[in-house]
């Protein structure tokens, strides 16, 4: 079994918002594999099913994102999952646009829900997802990461967000490994 947590924040205000972009891969997977995210538990709207053969839990925090390790931590306590099990989605405003980062382990990079999923899990060594918003101007990250994207870098957002789905399908299926093999390049440009 794993857990697969998009990160972000609850609220239609954040909807949308570079913050977010993780809640947008959860939904994506559950509607490809038809897995109704409706249940609220442990902080988190849930759902369960199988993607690629895997038993998964398919979870939104429901806390904001920097307090996303105690709904993170809960399910994967509940469930008995080890770290390696727990797989992240999360924005990285240290990634190009659209940029797409398969990771093991790793730190947080100062990613406040990040931060608190390491306090909550006891550890650093629990496999991302990280999708690339670009970087914000001096002074301005709170008013990037929770701003919206431009309409002419929608269309390169929402290409990344099927490809994450697309990775985490790729990790469930064939591992870590070959998935970063895979994913962790630039994307081809468009004909």
């Amino acid at each position: 079994m794993w857990l697969v947590a998009g990160l972000g924040n609850p609220g239609a205000e954040y909807r949308g918002t570079r913050h977010n972009v993780g809640f947008e891969v959860v939904e994506e997977l559950a509607e490809r594999h038809g897995i109704p995210m409706r249940r609220r538990a442990m902080r988190a709207v849930i759902g369960d099913g199988l993607i690629a053969g895997q038993r998964v839990i398919l979870a939104r925090p429901m806390t904001y994102m920097n307090l996303s390790g105690e709904a993170v931590g809960a399910i994967a306590r509940m469930h008995k999952l080890p770290p390696e099990r727990v797989l992240v989605i999360v924005d990285d405003m240290a990634l190009p646009l659209g940029r797409l980062r398969i990771r093991p382990q790793g730190s947080a990079g100062g990613h406040n829900g990040l931060q608190s999923i390491e306090r909550h899990l006891n550890t650093r060594a629990y496999p991302r997802v990280r999708i690339g918003v670009g970087a914000a101007r001096p002074g301005r990250m709170v008013d990037h990461v929770l701003g919206r994207f431009r309409p002419e870098e929608r269309e390169i957002v929402a290409e990344a967000i099927d490809r994450a789905a697309d990775a985490v399908e790729a990790i469930l299926a064939e591992g870590l490994e070959r998935a970063m093999n895979r994913f962790n390049q630039d994307p081809e440009p468009a004909e």
